[in-house]
């Protein structure tokens, strides 16, 4: 099987996914077309060097939908040949653009691809797309469909983590993040998004607050608790897992990832074409994995995804450097570092979702290039990438520094 190599990364700043956003302007055509340039531009390679482009975007309806990376790449001076498809694994959708865009690699009916994404959530809102899991009352019923919040506080109440617990991660989060812009550890690879006069509209995350405090997060109610209560959501996820006597709401807004516009793109490719493109490789696909688990509890997925893609690559926890999970909520990091021991100080060692936002469709491609730009800063060798995702799912990506 041919070796897929990561050549290099790119993405956007997050902006914050409201109409007062700084990205709020740019179209979701847009964004994507200035982070398939940028990676296009400062890689040197022509119009037609790269196979496919595969795309993730959560909502792809209305100005994010019709294989919106097929024009995209157009617009960024990507070749008629150039092919392009858009993905849909919710959360993870991103990371599993990359995914696939490798497999095309290693299976050697590609050369040269690249996986990212793009989601405007300021423009195209979450939900937008409705869907059977919580509308139609026969599959919510049958599933014991919960909103994702409630399944985090209920992952928060399974396994004893406290509001201070919580608070405490998100703080550091926020902290990681602002500590890694002061430092310029972004600088390589966040581009600056412009506006149609070219002026620069964005240079850096939106969200980040680092000097958020425990006492500060304190003072903010729970997001989730009228939901569960008033709107019976608690109900049904008590009757999946009846050792929980009662939902404790924990999380909100400060320690759950953010909603922000944002896009990413990875530029993978054979050994072959790199040579000839005159590249060097950064990193080696080692593996990936994905799985289903319950979709009530909904947000377990990443232990069992990190498992199976270690398995794939004949790997153990402990041969693992770097790990960079999706900070969908608080919770959802400390049941990872619980069940697979990993230290706090190994895992989003630069701040996270929490701090910097989730552009859904995007985060994948964003973590998975972070991760590898840590490893080159430490001069370490892997890095485990994963994300929780919506309805019971789990992905995970493992990369070898070359």
């Amino acid at each position: 099987m041919t070796e897929a190599f990561i050549y290099d990364h790119v993405r956007t700043p997050r902006g914050r996914g409201k109409p007062d956003g700084s990205l709020h302007t740019i179209t979701a055509v847009d964004l994507a077309a200035q982070t398939l340039g940028a990676i296009k531009s400062r890689n040197g390679f022509g119009a037609e060097d790269v196979d496919d482009i595969v795309w993730g975007t959560v909502m792809p309806l209305g100005e994010q939908g019709q294989v919106l990376p097929r024009m995209a790449s157009m617009m960024a001076g990507y070749g008629e040949y150039t092919g392009a498809v858009q993905v849909n694994r919710f959360c993870a959708s991103g990371l599993e653009a990359c995914n696939l865009a490798a497999a095309q690699v290693m299976s050697g009916q590609a050369q040269m691809t690249i996986g990212g994404g793009v989601e405007m959530m300021s423009r195209v809102m979450m939900g937008s797309d409705g869907g059977a899991y919580m509308i139609d009352p026969q599959v919510a019923t049958t599933l014991h469909a919960v909103p994702q919040g409630i399944s985090a506080d209920l992952l928060a109440s399974l396994y004893g983590y406290s509001r201070e617990d919580v608070d405490s991660y998100a703080v550091a989060s926020h902290q990681r993040a602002a500590h890694a812009w002061t430092n310029g550890y972004f600088d390589n690879s966040v581009i600056p998004v412009v506006d149609v006069n070219g002026v620069t509209v964005l240079e850096r995350d939106e969200t980040v607050r680092g000097n958020t405090t425990v006492e500060a997060l304190a003072k903010l109610k729970p997001s989730f608790e009228k939901l569960g209560r008033d709107l019976g959501f608690d109900s049904v996820a008590i009757q999946k897992y009846p050792q929980v006597e009662k939902i404790v709401h924990l999380h909100h807004a400060g320690n759950s990832s953010g909603v922000v516009d944002g896009s990413g793109a990875v530029l993978i490719g054979s050994r072959e074409a790199g040579e000839r493109l005159g590249l060097k490789p950064r990193a080696r696909i080692r593996s990936w994995a994905t799985l289903g688990t319950d979709p009530t509890i909904m947000l377990i997925g990443p232990s069992f995804a990190a498992e199976k893609a270690l398995a794939n690559a004949g790997m153990s926890a402990s041969d693992i450097d770097l790990w960079e999970l999706n900070e969908a909520f608080a919770a959802v990091v400390l049941r990872f570092m619980e069940v697979l021991d990993v230290p706090h100080d190994r895992i989003n060692v630069n701040g996270g979702a929490i701090a910097m936002g989730h552009p859904m469709g995007a985060t994948g491609a964003m973590v998975l290039g972070t991760v590898l730009d840590e490893l080159e800063r430490r001069e370490m060798g892997t890095a485990l990438t994963t994300l929780c995702i919506g309805g019971g799912m789990g992905i995970a990506t493992i990369i070898e520094r070359v």
